[in-house]
């Protein structure tokens, strides 16, 4: 009587193999969402940046002064799509001479550009109404 050889895999090898692949798995799901995170943060950050140069140019259209910079529809517009890409909350205030905007970042901290041109990112917020970052 002849044998005949079994070509296959055991199921434990095929456990092994399936346990390593979802452990993989687990580390890239978990590099997307930390990508994910970084990405909606720069969007934020890049709207941001964008309300400093439509504050300038509001600044420039409007005898020199700040007065209701926030409320003008271009920098509205861009401080609630920084809100939205980042999923968190925004602050704009505005006075006759400075003007302050902010923004609530994935990581809890937040990023805030002003008239005297800073822009960064900031472990506190700038508070209630004031019209500089911290």
């Amino acid at each position: 009587m002849k044998k005949t050889l079994q070509r296959g895999f055991t199921l434990i090898e095929l456990l092994v193999v399936i346990a390593i692949i979802g452990i993989l798995a687990a580390v890239v799901l978990a590099s997307l969402n930390d990508a994910r995170d970084g990405g909606k943060d720069a969007s934020a950050k890049g709207s941001m940046t964008s309300v400093r140069n439509q504050a300038e140019l509001f600044y420039n259209n409007n005898s020199y002064v700040y007065t209701n910079v926030c409320a003008d529809a271009d920098v509205a517009a861009l401080v609630t799509a920084a809100g939205t890409a980042s999923g968190g909350a925004t602050d704009c205030d505005s006075g006759t001479q400075a003007y302050a905007a902010e923004v609530t970042l994935t990581t809890g901290d937040f990023f805030c550009v002003d008239s005297t041109g800073f822009a960064g990112v900031q472990a506190a917020t700038k508070g209630g109404t004031l019209t500089v970052c911290n």
